[in-house]
């Protein structure tokens, strides 16, 4: 049986600030806005070739405090491409870190190692680590 991980809640403080900043900052297609009543509201966004979403909102997510999630992680095949696309973006990320060496015998020292971090404006914190290839 297959256990697949497809959705994340996010707290933000203030939805359409977070929305812009997963959809025209980051690329993450906006699945749906859904708004039920006044006290309602659903963002779902998902990054580009992901099977996992995120989702924003007020009232049928559960109330956690506005940047308190740390530790989100994303993949990439090159993580020098995606660090120069951040930046392209407006994104505020780190430099490329290397944290530990490579595990793999690959010609890239980068893959499985190589680290970029961000933080969403609420302060949400983000990981993007580059896996070309899977052992």
């Amino acid at each position: 049986m297959n256990w697949t991980l497809e959705v994340v809640i996010v707290p933000v403080s203030d939805i359409d600030r977070a929305k812009e900043f997963y959809s025209e900052r980051l690329g993450f297609a906006v699945d749906h806005d859904t708004v039920v009543g006044e006290d309602v509201r659903i963002v779902q966004l998902t990054p580009p070739g992901s099977g996992c979403s995120i989702v924003i909102g007020k009232g049928a997510v559960p109330a956690m405090e506005p940047g308190s999630l740390k530790g989100l992680q994303l993949v990439v095949p090159d993580i020098q491409r995606a660090h120069k696309e951040l930046v392209e973006r407006g994104v505020e990320v780190t430099d490329i870190q290397v944290l530990g060496e490579n595990p793999s015998p690959t010609p890239d020292p980068l893959d499985n190692v190589g680290f970029v971090f961000f933080e969403d404006p609420d302060g949400n914190g983000w990981g993007v680590q580059q896996i070309s290839s899977r052992g």
